[in-house]
């Protein structure tokens, strides 16, 4: 295990995650509800409008949709 920087508050902890224990929830809350946004809206999206219809933060975003289990949407996400 290593000492990490969590992505989300920039608090220390130590684990192999990205996210502090704190976060975590927060993560798979925002992950579920982006993957529920994404079945439930097929158009192409910019990453400015993602972010204003789902609360999610941009930087968030990135993160999210970076991960193999998002692959499916990347065609569906318009880089600005």
């Amino acid at each position: 295990m290593n000492l990490n920087r969590c992505c989300r508050c920039g608090c220390f902890f130590v684990s192999d995650n990205s996210v502090c224990p704190n976060c975590a929830q927060k993560d798979q809350y925002e992950m579920n509800h982006l993957k529920n946004f994404l079945e439930e809206n097929p158009n192409s999206i910019n990453i400015n409008d993602l972010a204003n219809s789902t609360g999610i933060s941009s930087k968030n975003l990135n993160r999210f949709l970076a991960q193999k289990q998002f692959s499916d949407f990347n065609t569906q996400i318009k880089q600005l």
